[in-house]
């Protein structure tokens, strides 16, 4: 299996709310116009999907009844400090919930958290030992 991520998606309880978020909070833009499920694209080519949560774990084949942290995080990694404090200013502004402020961390580098209006962890980061490439790629070094 060739290691890539194309497509996210997150089961969210109220779409139009997280439509509003990612697109006019943050900026992302939407791409098509498909009922029911909300598609952005993102740099690199990878796709965020926002799509109801019972319609998604019925997709799954799984119970909807999930609550709490669901043992996953999403990330973004930026080019530095302040962007990383700029980036969670936004999405509070945007009607996220800071989880854990920007900080600098004992690998050297600097990181926060925030959660999205549907409860999604976002670490927004930045880390000197990784290359940040112009299309907002990283590549990490072999």
């Amino acid at each position: 299996m060739d290691p890539k991520i194309n497509v996210v998606t997150l089961g969210v309880r109220d779409l139009e709310r997280a439509t509003a978020f990612y697109r006019d909070g943050l900026g992302w833009p939407k791409v098509g116009d498909d009922e029911g499920v909300s598609f952005f694209q993102l740099n690199g080519g990878t796709v965020l999907a926002l799509w109801g949560y019972n319609d998604l774990a019925e997709d799954a084949g799984l119970p909807a009844n999930g609550s709490g942290f669901c043992g996953i995080s999403l990330a973004q990694n930026l080019a530095g400090k302040q962007e990383v404090d700029a980036a969670l200013s936004m999405a509070q502004a945007a009607g996220g919930r800071i989880l854990k402020p920007g900080h600098d961390m004992f690998w050297g580098g600097y990181t926060g958290y925030f959660a999205d209006p549907e409860g999604y962890a976002w670490e927004i980061a930045w880390n000197p030992g990784w290359t940040l490439n112009p299309d907002g790629s990283v590549t990490l070094a072999k």
